[in-house]
């Protein structure tokens, strides 16, 4: 892995779900590398955190934006919101960080599930007057696919990046498939057996938004 990295940057964007996928990598390999041959640094109000391998003048990093858009969730240490609000067509705030890169991957999904109409601001956060509309978690989805995928097409270099996407992480409920709600996966090594299983925090109606927006896309993800 380290050799295909070499000379190379590779970013996790989105929220905390990706998040753990950076740390997974990043302790599946720094225990290969010489304690002086590495560093972790932050950036950016720790928005965005850097594992160096020195030999390899390779990086991997991770970059704290649970919405992709702008929004008053992208404080990457207090951001536990219930009021959520998100700048429409706010994208380059965030994607100057991830110019560069050559192996991205995104993800968003669980930040938008809040059981009520999603808050879109028009204008900016700066304003002193809001102008602030409602759309359905779907519609407001959607409005991200297609900004993001305009950000690649725009930004990006498809003979040179790799852009991946992540979408819904499973229920993390055990109460959902069988379990106590209160309690969690910890010790759970039996797969669910019913073929008809679908967690109730994975909406259906957003993998199709994703389906339709993606096969649009002419940039590979």
């Amino acid at each position: 892995m380290l050799e295909s990295l070499r000379g190379k940057r590779m970013m996790f964007v989105g929220d905390s779900l990706n998040r753990g996928q950076y740390v997974s990598m990043v302790c599946l390999l720094h225990r290969l590398i010489p304690e002086d041959k590495k560093s972790m640094e932050t950036y950016n109000n720790d928005a965005l955190t850097v594992f160096r391998v020195k030999d390899y003048n390779a990086t991997i990093e991770f970059y704290w934006a649970p919405f992709l858009l702008e929004s008053n969730s992208d404080n990457a240490v207090v951001h536990r919101i219930s009021d959520r609000i998100v700048r429409k067509g706010s994208m380059n705030k965030h994607g100057r960080h991830w110019k560069g890169v050559d192996i991205l991957v995104f993800n968003t999904y669980l930040w938008w599930v809040t059981g009520q109409d999603m808050k879109i601001l028009k204008g900016s956060f700066k304003d002193v007057e809001k102008e602030i509309m409602q759309m359905s978690t779907e519609d407001a989805y959607r409005m991200a696919m297609k900004s993001l995928l305009r950000w690649v097409t725009r930004n990006l270099d498809r003979e040179r990046t790799r852009v991946f996407f992540t979408s819904m992480s499973p229920t993390h409920s055990k109460g959902d498939w069988g379990g106590e709600a209160s309690e969690n996966c910890y010790n759970q090594t039996t797969p669910i057996a019913d073929s008809n299983y679908w967690g109730s925090d994975s909406r259906k109606s957003i993998m199709k938004v994703i389906g339709e927006e993606f096969s649009k896309s002419e940039f590979p993800i």
